[in-house]
């Protein structure tokens, strides 16, 4: 198949949640096969120099950039309080990349058109208009529902009564657009189960897919685990995680294990968190492998509260063989057995406990690293995921063409 990809940034690097779920599905389809051509925006936000992209990749993907600017802009912020458009999704709408997306369509012809998140749905009136490519929305999240649990945690009034508004308008623009693409291909269960419940658009749940060969565990624990965070700070929901965790959950740690370190790792550190004075947490930042510092340690801290879709970077450090704590927020959408592949604390008591009682009993931290690598082996092995995708577009290509006919 000839499958175009349109993307809100740059599937690599993968060095964060997004661009890791985009690449796993570019280089899956590759090894299965198939010709894949990228179209990816290149913001501010997230700028990717081309020439950092190996030659290989840019060969094999064709992938172009096409720069915008995704700055906040008060003036076009205010006037949206007036409006019944999705400003999040506004943002994304570019004259030039439509431009330049009708240039590929007429050039080439397509079996599929996957959109990487809702942000690219402003283009389903143009590929319908130039091409008979069945069109894929990849949900990476119930959009929404992020902003939604935020509203819910936010105090400041006017702050709360903006969000809000914000998530109106951008339920209202997702619930328009699932009814326009030929299928949807979501990041969980839970995202899945809701896309059926409020669509008759064929749904298929697809989680991220790691490459099981490129991930080398390690395993052993030693004398005790180290505690690590890794994850792109510019994601509000990790932030607010994180600052959660430190006010109110490590220093009752060190209460109990004064010895214990947490590494901080991720884009975008917030100047609060560089400068923080709290005892044995380090803060790393960005790191050059993320594979190679997650191996550095055993235990990771996942504390989510707001957010939807899967949380990529769990999935990556059961793969490595290292225990996750996390909240039922953050499991979300993975197959998991408590206390056997991973741990769930919602509250401050549950995550002092489990971190102390894994530093207490570092053989138990090591076990269960073991079994959720066995976890990803069986569920969350990219091969497989490619596989039902494929099937999926054969699906609903077929039915598709069925309902042209009719």
């Amino acid at each position: 198949m000839n499958i175009l990809l349109l993307c809100n940034k740059s599937p690599f690097p993968p060095g964060e949640g997004g661009p890791m779920a985009m690449n796993s599905i570019v280089t899956g389809l590759l090894e299965a096969g198939h010709n894949v051509k990228v179209m990816a925006f290149n913001s501010n936000k997230y700028h990717v120099d081309i020439n950092d992209i190996p030659q290989d990749y840019r060969k094999k993907t064709r992938i172009e950039f096409i720069d915008i600017d995704l700055g906040i802009k008060l003036k076009e912020a205010f006037k949206n309080l007036f409006s019944d458009e999705s400003y999040h999704v506004q943002r994304f709408v570019s004259e030039e990349f439509k431009k330049r997306l009708i240039k590929v369509l007429k050039k080439e012809r397509f079996d599929i058109v996957q959109l990487e998140m809702i942000y690219m749905a402003p283009y389903i009136e143009t590929i319908r208009e130039h091409s008979n490519a069945t069109i894929v929305l990849r949900a990476h999240n119930v959009e929404h529902k992020i902003w939604e649990r935020m509203a819910k945690k936010t105090i400041f009034f006017a702050k709360r009564w903006y969000i809000n508004h914000l998530v109106r308008t951008l339920r209202k623009y997702e619930m328009s657009v699932i009814d326009k693409v030929d299928g949807i291909a979501a990041i969980t269960t839970t995202d899945a189960s809701f896309f059926r419940r409020v669509t008759a658009t064929p749904v298929i749940d697809l989680p991220f897919g790691v490459d099981i060969e490129k991930f080398d565990p390690v395993f052993e624990v030693g004398d005790a685990p180290t505690f690590y965070h890794i994850g792109s700070m510019n994601w509000m929901p990790n932030e607010e995680g994180i600052k959660w965790f430190l006010k109110n959950v490590w220093d009752k740690v060190l209460e109990r294990t004064p010895d214990a370190k947490l590494y901080l790792a991720g884009r975008n550190m917030p100047k609060w968190l560089r400068k923080t004075k709290k005892k044995n947490v380090f803060v790393v930042g960005e790191v050059a492998d993320a594979h190679e510092f997650v191996n550095q340690h055993n235990v990771a801290i996942v504390p989510l509260f707001s957010g939807s879709g899967m949380r990529i970077k769990i999935i990556e450090s059961m793969a490595l063989g290292n225990t996750v704590i996390t909240t039922l927020v953050g499991a979300e959408g993975i197959l998991y057995t408590e206390f056997d592949n991973i741990i769930i604390a919602d509250n401050v008591p549950k995550m002092v406990e489990n971190i102390c009682r894994l530093y207490q009993h570092p053989e138990e931290a090591e076990a269960i690293g073991m079994n959720a690598r066995r976890l990803v082996e069986e569920v969350y092995d990219n091969k497989k995921i490619i596989n039902r995708l494929l099937i999926f577009y054969d699906e609903i290509k077929s039915k598709r063409e069925i309902t042209v006919l009719n």
